[in-house]
């Protein structure tokens, strides 16, 4: 599905960076950043732009080509992983910052992802994540129509149990990014913090 997606010239989500992204990143210490089912790379580009070391992991080649491509225009370079997030190894004590954008996973892996998050971060690492809430469906706006991949601040403390929220919101705001995320969306926001 994400191969066919990012297959068209345009970049599906826009190239500008996440709004939510774009205005929290300064909460998130200067290091290694790793974006989880980063796309066609703008978020990436934009933290690279930041001057921080990024990491994009994605499931989908034509995306990851999209991302250099973003990369090489901005001068820019940003490091590219092939991988599904199923499989993927997030490390241990590794990142500076972990940032989840829109990542619709099932929940059972979802859970799993988190699990690792934590260990992943190293102390006083960043988790920051944007996603859309079950109230999202009555939109339509994106994010499609299974409520299984929705998240909320409920979801979000329940598997993130060992990180402390510093900002943790639902509502509604409008979405432009790109042709799949446009108009008004249902949303959670969460900035989280590895303090052990």
């Amino acid at each position: 599905m994400w191969d066919e997606r990012y297959s068209s010239e345009e970049y599906a989500y826009g190239t500008q960076p996440n709004e939510f992204l774009a205005a929290n990143f300064a909460d998130i210490t200067r290091g290694r950043v790793l974006s989880l089912a980063e796309g066609e790379g703008r978020n990436a580009v934009f933290l690279a732009q930041q001057g921080f070391s990024v990491t994009a992991v994605d499931s989908s080649l034509v995306g990851l080509a999209k991302a250099k491509k973003l990369a090489d225009k901005h001068g820019v370079s940003i490091e590219l992983v092939h991988a599904d997030l199923a499989d993927y190894d997030l490390g241990e004590s590794k990142w500076d910052g972990i940032i989840s954008i829109f990542n619709p996973l099932p929940s059972a892996l979802r859970a799993q992802l988190h699990n690792q998050v934590v260990g992943a971060l190293k102390a006083n690492g960043v988790f920051l994540l944007e996603a859309y809430t079950p109230k999202q469906l009555q939109f339509a706006t994106g994010g499609g129509n299974s409520l299984d991949v929705m998240q909320s601040k409920e979801s979000l403390q329940a598997e993130l149990k060992a990180l402390e929220f510093t900002h943790l919101l639902e509502l509604e705001r409008i979405v432009v990014e790109g042709i799949y995320h446009t108009g008004k969306g249902a949303v959670v926001q969460a900035i989280a913090c590895k303090t052990l």
